[in-house]
């Protein structure tokens, strides 16, 4: 699944890690795109993100917020607060649309899937 930079391919690769991202935590657009082969493509992850409501196996989008732990994406969920109730159902404390604890909440697929291998 690594490092395969065309768009097509990119934007499911992006699915396939944000569907992996655990309950309870969050990760990045930068960590993703990184993940991907694609160092600065964090606003491409984000792209992708909001491309995803309509596909048919879900993508837990909510979890990935900007490197500071912000919910920069919140506006394209529907309800204004709707990305934060999602977070905070999983455990994850949000106050002034950021993530708090963000360093322990962080998933880091560089790491975390590279661990897998």
């Amino acid at each position: 699944m690594k490092k395969q930079p065309n768009k097509e391919s990119f934007f499911e690769q992006v699915y396939e890690v944000a569907r992996l991202i655990p309950h309870g935590r969050v990760t990045s657009y930068g960590a993703i795109g990184q993940y991907l082969g694609l160092k600065s493509s964090a606003r491409m992850v984000g792209w992708a993100m909001n491309n995803c409501g309509s596909l048919s196996v879900p993508v837990p989008a909510h979890r990935v917020v900007n490197r500071n732990g912000l919910l920069t994406g919140k506006h394209h969920f529907g309800g204004e607060n709707l990305m934060q109730e999602l977070l905070e159902s999983e455990g994850v404390a949000v106050i002034d649309d950021k993530v708090q604890d963000f360093k322990n909440k962080f998933w880091d697929p560089n790491i975390e899937l590279d661990l897998e291998r």
